[in-house]
């Protein structure tokens, strides 16, 4: 791999891509302790649609990610689990995480003071 990997790896921006789709993260999260129906993922996640969650999941089952597995008795039950492939996003998830307790205020605040006005520029012409 080369320095510039992250530039034209695309293999790099494969997983990039994988971890900067908020919902990827959050369901992949939401499973790590194990199989989970839709319902009980919509429950555990929060302010996450059923039509997103089923987006997601669809996009995480192409991925390799996620298996959905349907009961023989009841074929309209389904759960989600991670593959083993899955379980390999864990670590870099929770490391972002910790990154984002450790400096999300630092993010906020330097976001914060992008949108106050400079008080040293001229007014904008209407």
């Amino acid at each position: 791999m080369t320095t510039d990997a992250f530039l034209a790896d695309c293999r790099a921006r494969l997983a990039f891509d994988l971890l900067s789709n908020t919902w990827n993260a959050v369901v992949l999260w939401a499973l790590r302790d194990g199989p989970r129906r839709p319902v009980e993922l919509r429950e555990r996640i929060g302010g996450i649609s059923s039509k997103v969650l089923t987006e997601t999941l669809r996009r995480l089952q192409f991925n390799g990610l996620v298996e959905r597995r349907a009961d023989s008795d009841a074929p309209s039950r389904v759960e989600y689990r991670l593959t083993a492939l899955g379980r390999t996003l864990l670590a870099p998830i929770d490391a972002v995480g910790a990154w984002a307790f450790e400096y999300g205020d630092e993010v906020m605040a330097a976001q914060d003071a992008a949108c106050v006005p400079d008080p040293q520029s001229p007014p904008s012409a209407p």
